[in-house]
């Protein structure tokens, strides 16, 4: 039997001064609002209420934590409230603008730029559907992360990490903009302190070492996320999960179906910000900044016969697995929160 989801806010409800309008998203780890602050003007407030330690019923305004899980609850929202804090310092178009966060109501809540526009992942799925040979062009794929990769090294400088980078986080505003979006301290100190059945990470984008408690983290794992966003740029859905990998990497096998779409310097570079071993990822933002913006090493190698051939067994060995192993990027909706 499912457990009931806590309650959203009802429209109306005030909370820190914000004026409650409607229900944006909500997810495993929160709900994010739109919201009129004391002017009027329209912002996203994000409630800090995991599913899997609260409950909350119609009407109310406090999240009800068992006595055994409030421990957990505090770590996380101790997290999300520090997450808050940090984001607040940080001004680049490319991060999400944290204008306020505040406790109230035994929770914490993050006031943010309300952001008209639609995600990365939306884009792909639009992409993808109209059958294109490729999902995006080139250029608009080294574009579009060179956008991402100036704000998440800001972010690296301010001795954070985002932990939950996936086309369903990186937002295209209406002018034009890519912004990250949701970032997953708070959901992260969840996921490792807490005896869950299976840690929540979107499957394909989290790197290998998040899913072994005594990992170390650094750039280099939201670098890996970068590589796995690309790849759904390029392939249309997302790449293996990590554990598959781990058995079985058929990441190569995947990427070379890409030759002579895509050139051999943006194919390589997805291989090496998604390397198994971390040492062997690009250890910094400025380096894999570097490497995207080689204009003279897009070589795009034609495919030998031999190779064709060799593929297209691999391909039919693969396919019979491939509907039961890979994850659509269209499934990810419901998870990415």
């Amino acid at each position: 039997m499912s457990k009931i989801k806590p309650a959203t806010l009802p429209p109306g409800t005030v909370i820190g001064g914000y004026r409650v309008v409607r229900r944006l998203s909500s997810g495993g780890f929160g709900v994010v609002y739109l919201a009129l602050d004391v002017e009027g003007v329209q912002v996203a407030v994000k409630e800090y209420l995991p599913t899997s330690l609260a409950t909350r019923a119609a009407g109310e305004l406090l999240p009800q934590v068992p006595p055994e899980k409030l421990s957990l609850y505090r770590l996380g929202l101790k997290s999300f409230f520090e997450e808050g804090r940090s984001l607040a310092q940080i001004s680049h178009p490319s991060v999400v603008s944290v204008l306020n966060f505040f406790r109230e109501n035994e929770t914490v809540y993050m006031v943010m730029n309300y952001l008209e526009g639609a995600t990365l992942q939306d884009f792909i799925i639009t992409s993808r559907d109209l059958r294109k040979q490729k999902v995006f062009r080139e250029s608009t794929i080294r574009s579009l992360f060179d956008e991402i990769l100036r704000g998440l090294r800001i972010v690296h400088q301010h001795k954070m990490l985002h932990l939950d980078i996936k086309p369903a986080n990186i937002f295209i505003t209406d002018d034009n903009k890519a912004v990250l979006i949701d970032f997953g301290a708070a959901r992260e100190v969840l996921n490792k302190e807490g005896n869950f059945i299976r840690p929540m990470y979107t499957p394909g984008f989290a790197a290998p070492e998040m899913y072994r408690r005594d990992a170390t983290m650094g750039p280099w794992t939201d670098i890996y996320a970068i590589g796995a966003c690309i790849y759904a740029c390029m392939q249309g859905y997302p790449p293996n999960e990590a554990p598959q990998r781990l058995e079985k990497d058929r990441l190569s096998l995947a990427l070379s179906r890409l030759r002579g779409v895509y050139s051999d310097n943006l194919i390589e570079v997805v291989e090496w910000c998604m390397s198994i071993d971390p040492l062997s990822r690009p250890q910094s933002v400025f380096a894999l900044q570097k490497e995207l913006s080689r204009e003279g090493e897009r070589r795009y190698t034609k495919l030998s016969v031999g190779e064709k051939i060799r593929l297209q067994f691999d391909t039919l060995v693969s396919d019979g697995k491939k509907n039961s192993n890979v994850r659509d990027v269209t499934s990810l909706g419901s998870q990415f929160k």
